[in-house]
């Protein structure tokens, strides 16, 4: 392999000129050594340029000469340094940070302000946690994902609700990574925090569209979040105290200063507070998580990186129901350089969400797990400054645990029961290049060829006509198929196998100096799904693979947009239009049973999915007072026809909402620093309410009062609005001081709106009418907290 990687770059190399000349290197921060992704370098008075890649590694070409070369990034001073370019160099970087960062951009779509006009990357987002640890929050937590929910395009299904929604896509449709570990479930305490403990991370970075060849596996978005390296400078704290949980951070330097760690734990104890109660003594929610990173030099071209994850959620409610779920992940890295113009990276993977439930009241036990493991290989050549190249693959091993279910006295009515385990296996191989075509014109295109094989060990049902769903006419609801033997497929078998090509395409075509057009299309496939007919992931939601009946997901998506920057960056504006559209995408019987369910084919409908919208991000990016608005107007919609099955489909085979449609989405964030100790922020949130299904009728059995129900999600819940307000005081903010302090005073929904998370209808036992009660999760939440670094 390693040799053929040579040829090529030999090959490669008699097409440049012989007189040019490579700079490379990496770019760290000078007072931990944390490499810095995204920093611009570029040569002064010339068109030679680039960027970092996640590992601070850059590359790039230019003739024999004297050049001013110039290192710049968001929050850092810039680095200049004169270089007589006579032959290949390696120069490595440190930057020290600025002192007044909150007057640099807040929020950046791409990498930096200088690259963004230019760069084909469209609907990306990237943020720094420093930003995020200035946004309000509840109960005085800091919180990637809602931070994510202030872009346009990103929602969730309501206060309470875990994971996120993309353009309109589902949450089990976003590929969540941590440290290139694949997440299951992002949410703590049913989506109260996320897992996602800002004092570990480095830096997130959303593809809504337009996503890199690079990942594969979900068809609405890719979430990357990186953790810190650890600092090889010196050992460090950081950490808070808040109302209902704590943190710290550890880091320091290792191996002489070759390497370094970090480790980071986070709890919550407000559980300690339910025991003073008497009604509610004995109930216990709580969460804690453990971060954990190092890495060694091994030389001037190899280094290790050893990174890992475990968190956890227990709820006890008195005696009677207790539930834990929670993700392990693990992460083995060894980055080489080959040359001054050839990087890579050799991953080795682990991650686990899994799950438990015990229901006294029934007397048993739940169980289950998803495991799964990863190999990577990720390159990327620096053929010239006008083209370069990424190309690589990855294999991963699925093992599905949908679960076991086991009585806990000889009283319970509940058998033992251990669910069919299933296996896959996904794999991808990709070439991506992103090529400057003349000044104006840049281009980033790519294919992907994945494919995945359903693998045997277990013996699957046979259904007459091959339909595990059928219409019952004389009762107009659809049924299960009726079975007709099965099939034992042996561990050495493959049941089903799927391979798709995915190409995808961006362009951009610079305007004026401040203002370009941009343009992609992307094609993604999805081979494994989460099986959940409720409106948010729940510890209980299973996934599945693609298999005998149940097809891969294949999406479609085009964008179109404007950007434009003012006043030297001061503003910004961004404009984008979509259109997405999603083929096999699963849908539910009415009355599906999908826990402790073996056939799960028999409770699910094949169907359609679509979703567009304009979106709009404008941006005030320097100054005391910095912000965004966000607005995005749009669908997303379902349609359902059963694909061969007989009967008028879900809502007689006509489009209709999903559960994450939000016609309108306003967002308005806005930090205001008054001076050295006090910096204010708020957000303003509007959107409409998300569809839900209301009974439209009700008639009498046996003295019994049944309500009849409209069409699928044709009803809405009144719109969601609150406004959140936050103060940062800083008490000594001297830099030369080692201990640094602040305290953050928040209120989240000042106003007291009390949002409808859900309206539930009954009947008054007393008077017998009818009636409707709507359930609220947040009123107003003040929170205090106290955050300091070492």
């Amino acid at each position: 392999m390693k040799k053929t990687i040579l040829a090529f770059i030999f090959f490669t190399s008699l097409l440049s000129a012989q007189d040019k000349y490579t700079i490379s290197g990496t770019i760290h921060d000078v007072s931990n050594g944390e490499t810095i992704f995204g920093a611009s370098v570029f040569l002064s008075g010339t068109t030679v340029g680039g960027i970092t890649n996640e590992y601070g590694f850059y590359s790039i070409t230019a003739p024999k000469g004297t050049y001013k070369i110039v290192i710049s990034y968001m929050g850092y001073v810039d680095s200049t340094q004169e270089v007589i370019l006579d032959n290949d160099q390696k120069l490595n970087f440190e930057l020290i940070e600025s002192s007044e960062q909150l007057d640099e951009v807040i929020i950046t779509s791409g990498e930096t302000e200088r690259v963004n006009i230019k760069k084909p990357e469209m609907s990306t987002a990237k943020l720094k946690a420093e930003t995020i640890k200035k946004m309000p929050v509840v109960l005085g937590e800091v919180d990637i994902i809602k931070s994510i929910q202030t872009l346009p395009g990103v929602t969730n299904t309501g206060e309470g609700s875990s994971g996120f929604n993309v353009r309109g896509g589902a949450v089990d449709q976003n590929l969540v990574l941590l440290d290139e570990a694949i997440i299951y479930n992002t949410s703590h305490l049913l989506g109260f925090f996320s897992i996602f403990n800002a004092d570990a991370i480095k830096d997130i970075k959303l593809y809504k569209g337009g996503i890199p060849a690079r990942f594969g596996g979900r068809v609405s978005s890719v979430l990357d979040v990186r953790q810190k390296d650890g600092n090889n400078k010196r050992i460090g704290l950081t950490g808070g105290i808040g109302l209902i949980s704590s943190r710290l951070a550890v880091e320091g330097p290792l191996f002489n200063k070759n390497g370094s760690f970090l480790v980071a734990g986070r709890g919550s104890y407000a559980h300690l507070f339910t025991d003073a109660f008497k009604d509610i003594k004995g109930n216990k929610v709580k969460f804690y998580d453990l971060n954990l990173k190092t890495n060694y030099k091994l030389s001037e071209k190899n280094k290790l990186y050893l990174s890992g994850y475990f968190g956890r959620d227990v709820f006890n409610f008195s005696t009677s129901f207790k539930s834990s779920y929670g993700n392990l992940s693990g992460n083995l890295r060894w980055n080489h350089i080959f040359n001054d113009r050839l990087f890579s990276n050799l991953s080795v993977i682990y991650s686990k969400y899994d799950y438990e439930l015990t229901i006294k009241s029934a007397e048993f036990d739940w169980t289950s797990y998803i495991n799964n493991y990863n190999l990577k290989y990720d390159l990327k050549y620096y053929l010239s400054n006008d083209l370069k190249l990424e190309f690589g693959g990855n294999g991963i091993f699925y093992d599905f645990f949908p679960g076991e279910i086991t009585p806990t006295s000889l009283t319970s009515p509940i058998n033992y029961r251990k669910l069919d385990e299933k296996k896959a296996i996904e794999t991808g191989v990709y070439l991506n290049a992103e090529h400057k075509i003349t000044e104006k014109l840049t281009a980033q295109y790519g294919l992907r060829y994945s494919a995945f094989s359903r693998l045997g060990g277990q013996t699957l049902s046979n259904y007459k006509d091959n339909q595990p769903v059928v219409y019952n006419s004389a009762l107009g609801i659809y049924e299960e198929g009726e079975v007709v033997g099965d099939t034992k497929y042996k561990k050495s078998e493959t049941i089903k196998s799927y391979g798709n090509l995915e190409p995808r395409v961006g362009l951009s075509y610079q305007l004026t100096e401040t203002s370009s057009l941009k343009a992609g299309y992307s094609r993604t496939a999805q081979y494994i799904h989460l099986l959940s007919n409720t409106i948010s992931v729940t510890p209980l939601d299973v996934w599945t693979p693609s298999g005998k009946f149940i097809k891969p997901q294949l999406s479609n998506q085009y964008a179109l947009g404007y950007f434009r920057n003012f006043k030297n960056s001061t503003y910004s504006l961004e404009i984008e239009g979509y259109y997405k559209n999603i083929d096999n995408r699963i849908d539910y019987i009415d009355g599906s049973d999908l826990i402790g369910q073996n056939t799960i084919e028999t409770q699910i409908l094949n169907g359609k999915s679509r979703a567009y919208g304009l979106e709009f991000l404008f941006r005030k990016n320097k100054g005391n007072f910095t912000g965004w608005l966000a607005y995005t107007i749009s669908k997303s919609e379902q349609r359902t026809l059963g694909d061969n099955v007989a009967g008028p489909g879900i809502n007689d085979g006509k489009w209709y909402s999903t559960a994450h449609d939000r016609t309108h989405d306003l967002s308005i964030t806005g930090i205001y620093k008054l001076n050295d100790k006090w910096t204010f922020s708020s957000n303003l949130i509007f959107q409409t309410g998300r569809p839900v299904t209301y009974p439209n009728g009700q008639y009498q059995y046996e003295e019994l009062s049944i309500a009849s129900y409209s069409d699928r999600n044709s009803n809405r819940l009144p719109s969601y609005h609150r406004l959140d307000i936050s103060a940062t005081y800083t008490p000594n903010n001297k830099p030369n001081r080692r201990w640094k302090g602040e305290w953050i005073f928040g209120i989240y929904n000042l106003y007291n709106q009390k949002n409808a998370a859900s309206i539930s209808f009954g009947q008054n036992l007393e008077t017998g009418a009818n009636e409707a009660t709507r359930t609220a999760i947040f009123g107003i939440v003040p929170s205090i907290s106290y955050n300091f670094k070492f």
